[in-house]
């Protein structure tokens, strides 16, 4: 979508992905090697009663299936900002994740482009909110 497709309140729905045991272990063995992402016994123990995933996989997660609705496509040149990240509940081996996301500010630039923000709310099968974010783009006019 170019920037003069997008408008303050617009929202939009992504499809679900599982996001399984072998998911989790995977990334985190990766990008965020702490123990309640690989080790389950150890895991059991602490405050989310087992493996969950990495806050920055669910970010990942959430930027995924946004993107995969392809409402950017080719206008997109580049990202410039993720702000109020919020981790608000654990992500279990086996939930299923969407995004509900909302046009909450669109700024003309001078030249051939705009800023798109976006805010990501991220709900699991049981429709509890576990991450929000903005997203801001820079996107063709």
């Amino acid at each position: 979508m170019k920037f003069n497709e997008f408008f303050v309140g617009q929202t939009f729905k992504t499809k679900s992905l599982e996001i399984t045991k072998e998911d989790i272990t995977r990334f985190a063995a990766e990008f965020d090697p702490q123990y309640m992402h690989l080790d389950e016994e150890k895991a059991k123990e602490g405050r989310f009663n087992g493996i969950i995933a990495s806050g920055v996989q669910t970010l990942a997660v959430s930027f995924k299936l946004w993107i995969e609705t392809g409402s950017y496509g080719d206008d997109v040149i580049a990202g410039t900002a993720f702000n109020n990240i919020k981790f608000i509940k654990p992500v279990y081996p086996d939930d299923v994740l969407y995004n509900m996301v909302e046009v909450i500010e669109v700024k003309e630039k001078k030249n051939e482009a705009g800023l798109v923000t976006v805010k990501f709310s991220t709900f699991n099968s049981r429709q509890e909110l576990v991450f929000e974010g903005d997203l801001t783009v820079l996107v063709k006019k």
